[in-house]
């Protein structure tokens, strides 16, 4: 495949056509509402949150894959000026309202997970193998460009124990750190367990509805004790003003993939890869919960951190790749790279 002829996820560059998998902030670089470069496309869920991330973006230019579908689309080759016809098959990725694309023909079988996260036991992951297993009967994956975020044995999401921490403080408010898109599907879970609704700010709760949630968010406090507020607005301080009042406990939880990092900063005790709780010393074993919360750390008396990532883990990954069976693999996270040379020396090749 000649070099930029279909970007993935990149819109500073030019181009006959662009492809968006998902509209997390690192991945619309260069996309704004005056875009105009040329045909986008994407599913059907990020076609409809588009317009509100860019209000006055022109939805002409918007070509809806759905999923499991195979979609032809034309091309110039820039070296021999001949027309190629192309086609792309989307397939749900598990990250917030994301996809994964399978381009095949002229150039080879290219796949591209971007953010994906490959739970095995979900039911999710289970329709996605069975569907991606059924169109890799007729084709061969030449290069698999993965998101090779967690690609390391350290990193497990072994459980995930929200609903257990909530459970156990059952006279305390609830405040939980997301970003403004992605882990609905850990909100929901925690709302169907419970039988509670959550809190969310207006523009997320537009989001929620937006992506078909309409029961199960709402923006009365008077109406839960679970908050899911911006993650950008969760620290220590804030926690410690909600419990200025002892009459109104209240915890934070953060549900992250980067927290459950345990590598210190080189000549210090503090925990490596969150600013909200760097400056707290890593306690002890002993100082993990009791119970069933195995997993859980408490970082502060308000704070707790549970291993959740919207990525998938190495484990995940590795189940993955050998599903894919690809010829060529390229990770798409740069400085996570040395882990799949490492821990993934197959047959498969590496493409630099």
């Amino acid at each position: 495949m000649e070099k930029g002829l279909i970007p993935r996820d990149r819109f500073t560059e030019s181009s006959q056509t662009y492809f968006l998998t998902h509209l997390h902030t690192d991945h619309i670089q260069g996309l704004t509402s005056k875009w105009g470069k040329g045909s986008l496309f994407c599913s059907k869920l990020t076609a409809k949150l588009l317009p509100f991330k860019f209000p006055d973006f022109n939805l002409s230019l918007l070509q809806v894959v759905d999923l499991h579908i195979w979609h032809s689309f034309s091309l110039i080759s820039p070296t021999t000026r001949s027309q190629i016809t192309a086609h792309v098959m989307a397939f749900d990725a598990n990250h917030c309202p994301g996809v994964m694309f399978l381009f095949c023909r002229e150039f080879g079988c290219l796949m591209y997970t971007r953010d994906f996260l490959w739970e095995v036991d979900s039911e999710r992951a289970k329709d996605a193998r069975s569907r991606l297993l059924n169109v890799l009967k007729n084709e061969t994956v030449d290069v698999l460009y993965l998101d090779n975020t967690y690609c390391n044995p350290s990193y497990d999401f072994p459980t995930r124990e929200v609903v257990d921490i909530i459970a156990s403080h059952p006279e305390h408010d609830i405040v939980i750190g997301i970003d403004t898109l992605g882990k609905e599907e850990l909100l929901i879970h925690i709302s169907r367990v419970l039988n509670i609704k959550i809190w969310v700010w207006p523009e997320r709760l537009q989001t929620m509805h937006l992506l078909g949630f309409h029961d199960t968010f709402t923006t009365k406090t008077s109406l839960t004790r679970v908050r899911a507020v911006p993650r950008y607005s969760f620290s220590v301080e804030t926690l410690e003003g909600l419990n200025i009042r002892e009459d109104y406990p209240t915890i934070g939880i953060m549900p992250s993939g980067l927290l459950w990092v345990l590598k210190p900063v080189k000549g210090d005790g503090n925990l490596f890869g969150s600013l909200l709780i760097s400056r707290y010393k890593k306690r002890q074993p002993s100082d993990k919960l009791d119970g069933n919360l195995g997993y859980v750390e408490r970082y502060h008396q308000y704070m707790f951190s549970i291993p959740y990532s919207d990525h998938s883990c190495f484990t995940e990954i590795q189940e993955f790749i050998e599903l894919v069976q690809p010829t060529n693999m390229k990770g798409i996270v740069s400085s996570s790279s040395c882990y799949m040379l490492t821990h993934f020396t197959t047959s498969v090749a590496f493409v630099v």
